[in-house]
């Protein structure tokens, strides 16, 4: 708890540094379980590095992986229009003090911002509600994994076996890229831009949450047992565990579509929350 008010850019940078060097608790204890289960010799001692390399870290305060990735956004409480340019301060302050790898580039010129802006970024969704606070998550996103995102609109009469073979495809042909095991998050319905935004909202969810949609947890849990029977493995180089957890939001849809997206997060599944109350104090979390 930060008990005297600083400015939101400097928030933001607290913000991100925590991300950026230490994972959530519940993803730390979800490599540990996937360790104590695993019996392939060669995923044993990847998931051992991949635990090194999360303590030492937290440790040196140093990104845990080099792509620091391109910060998603997710503001909710009490809004006002200083917000986003508070957020763009900060994160451009965070990219040499931190440091943050420069990521941002325009996609035809490939011409690099060297600051993590540039138009349409940072990506920030805003999200209004009742109560005297501003509260902020990050959800930074690699590329290695986000560049395996995949959306299907699928017929409705592929019905729920259409929807699992999709998934469980797009997660096995993206092998070692996203460097599982990955979390996996999944949309199912809506329009397409919100079935895609609706995947890359349930890796927000802790791995060690509970989900209380029946038929969500029951997707969740079937394909989980079935992508971690694939063989896939650690980096994609073999064993037990393929993904530590599959998260499943679902909204409804027109009746002649059927959306499934899935967006991956790779073993370093960062993230961070800030509450901000109305006496400018922050109380940081993951």
């Amino acid at each position: 708890m930060i008990r005297m008010p600083i400015p939101l850019e400097d928030v933001v940078v607290n913000l991100l540094r925590l991300a950026n060097t230490k994972l959530p608790d519940d993803v730390g204890w979800a490599l540990e379980a996937a360790a104590s289960w695993e019996t392939n010799e060669i995923a044993y001692s990847q998931l051992g590095g991949i635990m090194d390399n999360m303590k030492k870290a937290e440790f040196t305060g140093r990104p845990m992986c080099q792509d620091t990735g391109i910060p998603v956004f997710y503001v909710s409480g009490k809004i006002d229009a200083s917000i986003e340019e508070g957020i763009r301060e900060g994160l451009k302050k965070a990219t040499p003090l931190i440091p943050l790898r420069p990521n941002t580039v325009h996609p035809l010129t490939r011409k690099n911002s060297g600051d993590n802006l540039g138009d349409g970024m940072p990506i920030i969704h805003y999200r209004p509600t009742d109560g005297d606070f501003t509260e902020i998550t990050v959800l930074p996103k690699g590329a290695g994994s986000e560049n395996m995102t995949r959306l299907a609109m699928l017929n409705p009469a592929d019905g729920a076996d259409g929807i699992k073979k999709f998934i469980v495809s797009a997660v096995l042909e993206a092998g070692g890229r996203p460097c599982p095991p990955t979390i996996v998050g999944v949309g199912i319905g809506g329009t397409s831009d919100k079935c895609v935004e609706m995947a890359k909202e349930a890796l927000l969810r802790p791995t060690d949450s509970v989900n209380e949609n029946d038929e969500e947890r029951e997707l969740e849990d079937e394909l989980f047992t079935i992508l971690n029977s694939s063989g896939l493995g650690p980096m994609g180089l073999g064993g037990d565990t393929t993904v530590l957890r599959v998260h499943v939001k679902t909204g409804y849809c027109h009746t002649a579509s059927l959306p499934v997206a899935v967006n991956l997060n790779c073993w370093a599944a960062r993230r961070a929350t800030v509450r901000i109350m109305k006496d400018g104090t922050a109380e940081y979390r993951q």
